[in-house]
C-alpha cells in the first residue's frame, strides 16, 4: 500500500515539474538543430482586414484608431472595422468621429460577448487576411507587414504576433505577468519552429480569411478558431518580430479573475475540437497542445493530491516528501501573510511570487469546475482600472 501511495504521489507531482520545465527542455531540444524560421517568408500586402473589439474603451480607442490609421500598410489594401459590444460610455461616438477616414462601427446590441461580435465583423470583412486585435493593443507601425508575410506560405493558416507589456517593471502584480509572458514567448517560438504555436492572442493574431468559421457564443475566439484551423490541416505561426504593446491588469485580483476566465472557456473550447489531441489527425502538435494546455490547466489538481499524498508519507519518515510537505506549507504561508496586506501592488519578490502562482492555480481549479458546471463567461470588460467598474461579471449556462 505504501509502494502504491509513493508511486501515485511520484506521478502527481512529476506532472508540473513536466510541464514547467521538462516540456519546454524537450521543446529546446528538438528545435535547437532546426532553422529559426520553418516556414516561407515574402513581402506581400495582401488585402487585410483588421478587426478591434471593445466594451466600453472611451479612453483608449481614439488613440488605438490613431495607431491603425498609421499602419505602415497600403491605405488601400486595408480595412479597419471596430466591433463594439454595446458600449455605453461614449466609445462609439468616437469611432464614428473616424468615419470619414475610413473606419467602419459595428455594434452588436445586447452584450452578447466578443466572440458574437467577431461573428458579425467576419460577415462584413472583405480583406483576404484578417487580423484580431483589442483596443488597448497598440502595434508597432510595421506590425501588419510582419504578420502578413508568413502567409506566402500556403500552409499557414494563423500568425500570431508578440503583445509585450509596457509597464512590466511597475508593481509586484505587473512584473510576475510580464516575468511568465517572456517565458510564454519562448514555448511559443520553440512551438513555431517545431509544428505550430498553441492557439492565438486576442491583441495580435491573423488568420486567412477563407478559414474562419462562425464561433460558438461560449467559445473564446483566440483559442477555439486557431485550433479549428489546425484541424484543417494548416499550420500556425509565432512572429516575434510582429508586435503590439499594452499594459498589465496592474492589480492581483484583476490577472487573477482574468486568468480564471480564460481557463473556463478554453478548457471547453479543446473539448469541442478535441480531434487537435489526436497525434494521428494533428501529428506533433497534439502533444504540444496537451502539454501546453490541457495538463497546465489541470496543475493545481495534481499539485493537490501530490501535496496530500506527501502529508503521510512525511509523517512516516520519507524525508523526501517531508521536504515536499514543508515547501507547501511555507508556499501556503506566504500566499496568507502576502493575501492579508492591503497594497498587493508593492509586496516584495518573496511575497508577490508565491502569491501570484497560488492565486492563479485556485483560480484555475475555479475556471474548470465552472466549465464543468456548464458555466462560461461570455462577456468581458477591461481589466484597466478606467473602465472595469461598469461591468458585471456574466456567465451562461
Amino acid at each position: 500500500m505504501t509502494a502504491l501511495l509513493i508511486l501515485l504521489t511520484l506521478l502527481c507531482l512529476a506532472v508540473p515539474v513536466y510541464v514547467y520545465f521538462g516540456y519546454p527542455a524537450l521543446l529546446w531540444l528538438l528545435t535547437r538543430k532546426r532553422p529559426a524560421i520553418t516556414h516561407r517568408r515574402d513581402d506581400i500586402t495582401p488585402s487585410v482586414t483588421l478587426v478591434i473589439s471593445c466594451y466600453n474603451e472611451a479612453a483608449v480607442i481614439a488613440a488605438k484608431l490613431d495607431n491603425a490609421l498609421a499602419m505602415d500598410y497600403p491605405r488601400d489594401q486595408l480595412q479597419i472595422l471596430v466591433v463594439s459590444d454595446g458600449s455605453d460610455d461614449g466609445t462609439d461616438e468616437i469611432v464614428k468621429d473616424y468615419a470619414a477616414q475610413g473606419i467602419t462601427l459595428i455594434r452588436q446590441e445586447g452584450r452578447l460577448g466578443k466572440t458574437m461580435g467577431l461573428n458579425l465583423a467576419l460577415d462584413a470583412a472583405q480583406g483576404e487576411v484578417v487580423v484580431f486585435s483589442d483596443a488597448n493593443a497598440l502595434y508597432a507601425p510595421d506590425a501588419i507587414r510582419k504578420l502578413v508575410r508568413n502567409f506566402a506560405d500556403p500552409e499557414v493558416g494563423y500568425v500570431v504576433g508578440a503583445a509585450l507589456y509596457t509597464d512590466g517593471a511597475s508593481g509586484a502584480s505587473a512584473q510576475n505577468e510580464n516575468l511568465y509572458w517572456r517565458y510564454e514567448i519562448a514555448i511559443k517560438q520553440w512551438e513555431s519552429r517545431l509544428h505550430s504555436v498553441v492557439g492565438g492572442d486576442g491583441a495580435i493574431y491573423a488568420i486567412r480569411r477563407e478559414l474562419w468559421e462562425p464561433l460558438q457564443q461560449k467559445d473564446i475566439n483566440d483559442f477555439v478558431n486557431p485550433l479549428q484551423i489546425i484541424a484543417k490541416g494548416y499550420r500556425g505561426i509565432f512572429d516575434a518580430e510582429a508586435q503590439c504593446f499594452e499594459e498589465t491588469a496592474g492589480n492581483f485580483d484583476k490577472e487573477i479573475a482574468r486568468k480564471e476566465r480564460i481557463v473556463n472557456r478554453s478548457i471547453r473550447g479543446l473539448m469541442r475540437v478535441s480531434t487537435t489531441m489526436n497525434p494521428a489527425r494533428v501529428g506533433i502538435f497534439a502533444w504540444e497542445v496537451i502539454s501546453h494546455k490541457l495538463l497546465r490547466w489541470l496543475i493545481p489538481v495534481f499539485l493537490g493530491l501530490g501535496v496530500l499524498g506527501s502529508i503521510p508519507l512525511a509523517i512516516a519518515g520519507w524525508w523526501p516528501f517531508q521536504i515536499v510537505a514543508l515547501g507547501a506549507f511555507l508556499l501556503l504561508a506566504l500566499t496568507l501573510i502576502a493575501h492579508r496586506r492591503d497594497d498587493k501592488s508593492e509586496l516584495p519578490i518573496y511575497l508577490s511570487t508565491p502569491y501570484y502562482f497560488t492565486m492563479v492555480n485556485l483560480y484555475a481549479v475555479r475556471g474548470i469546475f465552472k466549465a464543468i458546471k456548464g458555466e462560461t463567461q461570455v462577456t468581458w470588460s477591461s481589466a484597466r482600472p478606467e473602465s472595469a467598474s461598469s461591468a458585471e461579471t456574466e456567465f451562461k449556462k
